[in-house]
């Protein structure tokens, strides 16, 4: 026979309860994004923090790339070495600081509209809630 389950708090449910309690609306509200619902202002650092840290280290792999293939032209011993790793150590490089440069104004447009969105709905919820 089977045992209806029990909830954390020791006292036993039925199936019923289960199924029309609150759960449901408690998983979807727990799975929005509380940056997207709230409208508390964030700093420029909580907004551009992730591409500004992709520029900078693609940047400094992009800089070590260069110094790396400068070497193969300075050092005569493991030259093969130098000349393999530094263009690849160039092209990541560069490939994290244009994906890092072309983020930025896509956030900038991001901003933008969820300022226009956020100035409509006020506008249509006092208009409408009259």
């Amino acid at each position: 026979m089977e045992m209806p389950p029990k909830s954390p708090d020791g006292s036993e449910k039925s199936p019923q309860e289960l199924v029309t309690s609150n759960t449901g609306s408690t998983l979807y509200m727990s799975s929005r994004s509380e940056s997207v619902w709230t409208s508390a202002s964030r700093s420029k650092w909580d907004i551009y923090h992730k591409p500004v840290i992709v520029v900078s280290v693609g940047a400094a792999i992009f800089l070590f790339g260069t110094v790396i293939t400068s070497l193969s032209c300075f050092l005569t011993n493991n030259k093969y070495v130098y000349k393999m790793t530094g263009p690849a150590f160039l092209s990541l490089g560069l490939m994290l600081l244009v994906c890092g440069l072309v983020w930025i104004p896509i956030i900038r447009k991001k901003q933008k509209q969820r300022q226009k969105s956020q100035f409509l709905q006020s506008l249509k919820s006092f208009f409408f809630n009259r």
